[in-house]
């Protein structure tokens, strides 16, 4: 036995002084490129904004990021790590059963799973001692196969051990951050532990809704899972749909409520960033439509208005129409997505060994654990992704997705124009809750109550659908929304 361990540990001390002299080139390096660069770099600073929670490491190339490398030593790069484990796991073991007919049980059930450094008969060895929990997993099985049209192994593929960053979060101001599946497909999402309680609440209605309409505009959810990291931590995340393609840049954006009380992104900011999330206000100061013919415009009112009876009757509010909006004139020229995304690839250290102990505090678990420790993983270069040229999802199952994974603007005789629409129903977990209530009233002293984002659900249902409507062509425009 001290054989093996006195082998073991000169195995790992050749790995550890390998991957220091490795470091230590790599970073002399590094530092006689960013003294070179360093003016760009400071020029570029300024158009970088850093998220909250997704901070990082400076990016080595010449254009600026949206999206931020993120190293070992990052608390988000264990969290990512022990996300995508998790899920692969859970959803393997799920899919690996034979299919059955959903019971009541199946909408309130929680699997739970422990990983370690070294494995065990339920799970395999994983960098980070860790718990998952896999919420509903039959429900969500049966969301993904039967009526998101998503094949088990191109979902599983998707998210595999390279992921890309982003730290844009949600239009709103919920505070999640998210990052995107390798493909660009999929976002996993963290959210508040009091949404994550809520829709496990609304599970079976949203379940129904979705199976009633297939074509809906509301946020597609593939999963619903929560990591428990060391010293209690615990982080609750969805698996959703990348509203936006990967194959087409998307020059404008807006996030619409119908609300028209503070909801503008500066105009002289825009210009600078041609990447904000515009509002209501921007919407109508440009003078933006909707442009659909008929048979379009139609169908959309028609999913709209039972996506905002569903909403409605749930009792929730503060959502709003995401718009991508496409320019085919533009097409892909400006690298949008390849400028504002980064890919990068964890590897480990390959390490032989034998198998000296069980457990997280066996030799052998505190031994790998110093080595990761000390290894300072590299990511990969944005030049290693290619991102797709062509819609190669499932979009093209669903009336509002099938344009080149959008909705494409037609005339009044129904005829193709140059622009496409990527539409969709977003963050439609906030009850109105008494605080809401007390929001509703501090705000509507000092602005039109009526016209404020936090209204009562059935008000703010009605608003939403009738500003949808107004915008679209025909409907008027959204003048009328606005406070006077």
């Amino acid at each position: 036995m001290e054989g093996e361990l006195g082998e073991f540990a000169e195995e790992m001390q050749q790995q550890a002084e390998q991957i220091r002299r490795e470091r230590t080139s790599r970073r002399a390096k590094q530092q006689a490129e960013a003294e070179a660069q360093k003016a760009h770099h400071d020029a570029e600073k300024a158009l970088t904004r850093t998220a909250s929670l997704v901070r990082g490491f400076s990016g080595r190339d010449e254009k600026p990021l949206v999206g931020n490398l993120i190293g070992e030593d990052h608390v988000n790069y264990v969290l990512m790590y022990n996300m995508l484990t998790g899920i692969r796991i859970a959803v393997s073991r799920c899919q690996a059963k034979i299919r059955r007919p959903l019971s009541d049980e199946d909408f309130t059930a929680c699997h739970k799973y422990s990983f370690d450094i070294i494995g065990n008969e339920l799970t395999p060895s994983a960098k980070y001692d860790f718990k998952f929990k896999d919420y509903a997993p039959w429900v969500f099985r049966e969301l993904r196969e039967d009526y998101f049209h998503l094949d088990p192994a191109d979902y599983l593929l998707s998210l595999t051990a390279k992921y890309i960053l982003s730290e844009l979060g949600s239009p709103g101001k919920s505070g999640s951050f998210f990052y995107f599946s390798r493909d660009y497909r999929f976002i996993i999402k963290t959210i508040h532990r009091n949404e994550h309680k809520f829709f496990r609440k609304i599970l079976p209605r949203y379940y129904a809704h979705i199976k009633t309409n297939p074509h809906t505009l509301l946020s597609r959810f593939y999963g619903l899972h929560r990591v428990k990291l060391p010293h209690g931590r615990k982080i609750h995340f969805v698996i959703m749909n990348n509203l936006f393609p990967a194959h087409k840049d998307v020059h404008e954006t807006f996030d619409l409520k119908g609300s028209t009380v503070g909801r503008e992104y500066p105009e002289d900011k825009a210009a600078q960033n041609p990447r904000a999330v515009l509002k209501d206000l921007n919407w109508i100061s440009r003078r933006k439509t909707l442009e659909l013919g008929p048979e379009k415009r139609a169908l959309l009112t028609e999913q709209l208005g039972r996506d905002s009876e569903l909403l409605k009757s749930l009792n929730v509010m503060d959502y709003s129409l995401l718009v991508g909006i496409h320019s085919m004139r533009r097409g892909n020229r400006d690298n949008v997505r390849s400028n504002t995304l980064k890919l990068f690839s964890p590897e480990v250290p390959v390490l032989r060994r034998k198998q000296t102990g069980k457990g997280p505090k066996s030799p052998d678990a505190i031994a790998i654990r110093r080595i990761m420790r000390e290894s300072d993983l590299q990511p990969v270069g944005a030049g290693s992704f290619k991102l797709p040229e062509e819609d190669t999802g499932e979009r093209q199952h669903f009336v509002f997705y099938q344009d080149d994974g959008g909705l494409r603007a037609t005339d009044d005789a129904n005829k193709d124009l140059d622009t496409i629409y990527y539409l969709g129903v977003i963050d439609i977990f906030t009850p109105y809750t008494s605080f809401k209530k007390l929001e509703h009233l501090w705000k509507g002293m000092q602005a039109d109550r009526h016209k404020i984002s936090p209204v009562p659900p059935v008000e703010y249902a009605d608003r939403f659908f009738s500003f949808m409507k107004a915008i679209m062509r025909g409907g008027g425009g959204g003048e009328r929304f606005k406070s006077e």
